[in-house]
């Protein structure tokens, strides 16, 4: 059996595999809440990826970048309520004055919100750089969401984070796997990913 990998699908039906460049692109960040460092959905990387993500922040507003803040609300009692401090954007990756927050309620943020509106007003281009919580399903389905709108989605991967789970036989799948798994995926065919902020040009 080849342990060779498949070509991408991307690859494949001839889509491009360069990442987005900083100052040409719009970064949103997804659910850097609070909710995930602490309580039952702590996630376990979520301080390098915040801190990651923190690092990708700083390089986008440099670069002039736009920036859209995401979060999801659960509503009152939720670890995702945005009313309490559980719910609140953490503080390394705040949205600065001007900086659109947009609210969600489901895994792909483009679903029943106003980010395609939020990114119009702000004359936004095809390119966007993805980063946040969780990998597995937030952050990989706002790639499909952005993928089926049109959009060019680009992924960093330090600047993401999830939890372990059951996998389908009930064993433990950890963390670090779903990650990659979720990642793959995405790079299948969604976007691109990269490995770090470094790895996208100014």
């Amino acid at each position: 059996m080849s342990s060779t990998a498949s070509p991408t699908l991307r690859q494949v039906i001839g889509l491009p595999t360069d990442p987005a460049c900083l100052a040409d692109a719009t970064l949103v960040l997804i659910d850097y809440q609070n909710a995930y460092s602490t309580g039952v959905m702590a996630l376990p990387a979520a301080d390098r990826a915040l801190a990651a993500g923190a690092r990708l922040l700083e390089r986008a507003r440099a670069a002039g970048s736009r920036v859209v803040h995401v979060v999801n609300d659960g509503g009152p009692g939720t670890p995702y309520d945005i009313r309490a401090e559980i719910g609140a954007i953490s503080p390394q990756v705040a949205p600065r004055d001007g900086e659109p927050v947009v609210v969600k309620t489901f895994p792909d943020a483009f679903h029943q919100t106003g980010l395609h509106q939020v990114l119009t007003d702000l004359n936004a281009g095809p390119d966007l750089i993805l980063a946040g919580f969780m990998t597995h399903m937030c952050v990989t389905f706002t790639a499909q969401g952005a993928f089926n709108l049109g959009y060019r989605p680009t992924v960093v991967a330090d600047a993401c984070a999830t939890r372990p789970l059951s996998g389908p036989g009930g064993a433990p799948l950890p963390a670090a796997t779903l990650h990659a798994a979720a990642l793959t995926t995405i790079g299948d065919l969604f976007g691109v990913v990269v490995p770090t902020a470094d790895a996208l040009p100014s």
